[in-house]
């Protein structure tokens, strides 16, 4: 068992080299990303409660300012004493991908060419690439670019620490 008596806190280590901290005892780095993780979600559940309250204090407030201006969402702006709000409601749009379909084949249909009002977008899944014949994938495999994500690494300590 590694001796804990030498673990650095989550603010000492912000001074001390990546290289140095590689280099602590695995059970140190183990518990110093739980203790990160917690600490992220802590502070998340703060946020969250926070953000909360100020939704509560200021949406109807946004609301009304929007109607007033004849929008349903965008971007506000209003005095609280001496506080500037900003309140953002995004717009979001969905389509649905099966009647987008039928659209763009009608105008093809009808000699229009989709491309000038629609993006189309063609995407297959990693799952359903891997599950095809070996003939069939291979038509495809010049088309498909992997690219990675960022590596990630969770550490857990045994029952003994």
């Amino acid at each position: 068992m590694s001796d804990l008596t030498n673990l650095p806190s989550l603010d000492q280590i912000k001074a001390i080299p990546v290289g140095d901290i590689a280099s602590l005892p695995a059970a140190h780095l183990a518990l110093l990303q739980d203790q990160a993780n917690e600490s992220v979600r802590s502070a998340k559940l703060v946020k969250d409660w926070l953000e909360g309250a100020i939704a509560q204090r200021y949406l109807d407030r946004a609301h009304s300012q929007r109607q007033e201006t004849g929008k349903d969402t965008g971007t506000v702006h209003f005095d609280d004493g001496l506080v500037t709000v900003t309140a953002d409601l995004p717009k979001k749009v969905d389509w649905d991908q099966a009647k987008l379909s039928a659209l763009v084949e009608r105008m093809k249909a009808e000699g229009d060419n989709p491309a000038e009002y629609v993006d189309i977008i063609i995407k297959i899944s990693e799952r359903k690439y891997t599950a095809w014949p070996n003939h069939i994938r291979s038509v495809f495999e010049k088309a498909r670019n992997l690219r990675t994500g960022k590596a990630s690494f969770h550490l857990s300590l045994k029952n003994e620490v």
